[in-house]
């Protein structure tokens, strides 16, 4: 059972952290392209130094904590779907803060709240 312990570390960290889309109504996973964009810049950086670090003998997985899959590179599809679980539970997260908080304040990209709401019906102020 040992082989599957990161792989259940990972559904645990999602599990704990997915509720608050549907509870808090957070939004992150309705903004999906944003999300993939973030995570998909994060797979790219770490995945790939992994794998460099794997190919130099730096690094190596114990086989006997994960499950056996692996990518190309030897990277351990649990160290990949850790690059995705991890950044998209910290996202939630904060989210999830900012939204019990009552954060009105944009964060990156987003417009100010009234802003958005003046351009939905229509308004001309800056």
């Amino acid at each position: 059972m040992r082989h599957v312990t990161y792989l259940a570390v990972l559904v645990g960290c999602a599990c704990g952290a997915l509720w608050v889309e549907p509870v808090l109504h957070v939004n992150v996973l309705r903004r999906w392209r944003r999300l993939g964009l973030t995570v998909g810049v994060i797979v790219l950086l770490f995945g790939g130094w992994d794998v460099a670090a794997i190919a130099a003998g730096h690094w190596h997985y114990d086989q006997a904590w994960v499950t056996g899959l692996s990518l190309p590179g030897h990277l351990p599809i649990e160290e990949l779907l850790f690059f995705i679980v991890v950044p998209s539970a910290s996202i939630l997260g904060f989210e999830a803060v900012r939204a019990v908080r009552g954060s009105r304040s944009p964060a990156g990209d987003e417009q100010p709240r009234e802003r958005a709401v003046d351009e939905r019906i229509g308004g001309d102020e800056p």
